[in-house]
């Protein structure tokens, strides 16, 4: 059984939202932690009314154009065997890495990504699916050029890995489409509230030392539930025990994308407070080719690729509007 043969994405999935990006939350509460891995999907009943996502093997990608004066910059290795090896892993969820209908073609943002920045350099993107832990030893190794799978850039992956940037880590506040909440942007927003958030999880981190804040400065506390799946938090939501949900951005777009009856009121770095997380395309230090995958994707930026891609994904609020090459990450994690 593939690593993703469990990942079967129906209409009628949602995940279980355990982490939020590939990388680690850092808040005052908490060090950050940089093994936290991709959300695994469970159950949850689909609304009626969401937008159509092409979970299809026929993908019909977006795809881009050659640009020469980029693809000149890739390492001649790689020119030379005319593919880009790209690395995801099995792990992932809708709708970042996921298997189509058809329980074999790999489909997602991430695969899309991929495929049109290889066509700005002038290569074929060859899929690698393997565990999340083998990701980036086979990145290290050389065995992959460059993974794309939803990984956040951290001071201690820099030592290691170079990052160019594609989208911001964030996590979302969800609430029923019916909600009159139209926001969620700061503690003060969360005061009294019934809230509900993953038990275990990153967010669960930042969620409570907002909590903290608010008592600290008068305010009510809130009542927060925790749960271990998502589906639970879902239909809680939906019958009013729970206000809001705070989750994964990717993943509660694609529910509200699928299901029509919920919608984000606010996101919030994956970072925590002091610094905005991003994700990147990862490839092995000073290999030569990060250069032209920022080249590549603030061309697609540039030219409106990029964009929609996003938008085929419900992903539009995490665009970024260029990419950067290993930028402030993650803060090392102290030792205990």
């Amino acid at each position: 059984m593939s690593f993703l043969s469990r990942l079967k994405p129906a209409l009628l999935t949602a995940p279980l939202l355990l982490a939020a990006a590939c990388g680690s939350t850092g808040t005052t509460s908490a060090a950050p932690r940089s093994d936290a891995k991709p959300a695994e999907q469970a159950s949850a009943p689909a609304g009626t009314g969401g937008s159509k996502i092409n979970i299809s093997p026929q993908q019909n990608r977006i795809r881009a154009e050659k640009v020469d004066a980029i693809a000149a910059q890739v390492p001649e290795a790689i020119r030379a065997k005319g593919e880009l090896v790209v690395g995801f892993s099995g792990e992932g969820a809708p709708p970042l890495t996921f298997l189509a209908d058809d329980d074999r073609t790999v489909i997602g943002v991430e695969t899309d990504i991929a495929h049109i920045v290889a066509d700005v350099l002038g290569l074929k993107a060859r899929e690698e699916v393997t565990s999340w832990e083998n990701l980036f030893l086979s990145v290290k190794s050389g065995k992959y050029d460059v993974a794309f799978n939803n990984v956040t850039v951290t001071e201690e992956r820099k030592d290691i890995y170079d990052f160019a940037t594609y989208r911001v880590d964030q996590l979302a506040w969800q609430t029923a489409k019916n909600s009159p909440i139209t926001s969620i942007k700061q503690p003060s927003d969360i005061a009294g509230r019934r809230v509900a958030v993953g038990s275990g999880t990153n967010q669960e981190k930042i969620l409570v030392d907002w909590d903290t804040q608010n008592q600290k400065a008068g305010l009510k506390p809130a009542q927060i539930q925790n749960y271990q799946k998502y589906v639970d938090a879902l239909l809680s939501l939906k019958s009013g025990r729970i206000e809001a949900y705070f989750g994964p951005n990717p993943s509660l777009s694609h529910q509200d994308a699928v299901g029509g009856d919920t919608k984000i009121v606010g996101t919030v770095s994956g970072a925590g407070p002091d610094l905005q997380g991003l994700i990147a395309a990862m490839t092995k230090k000073d290999n030569g080719l990060v250069k032209p995958l920022n080249a590549a994707i603030n061309e697609l930026i540039g030219n409106g690729k990029y964009g929609e891609v996003l938008k085929r994904w419900n992903l539009s609020n995490e665009a970024i509007p260029e990419s950067l090459v290993n930028p402030p990450g993650l803060p090392r994690q102290t030792a205990k």
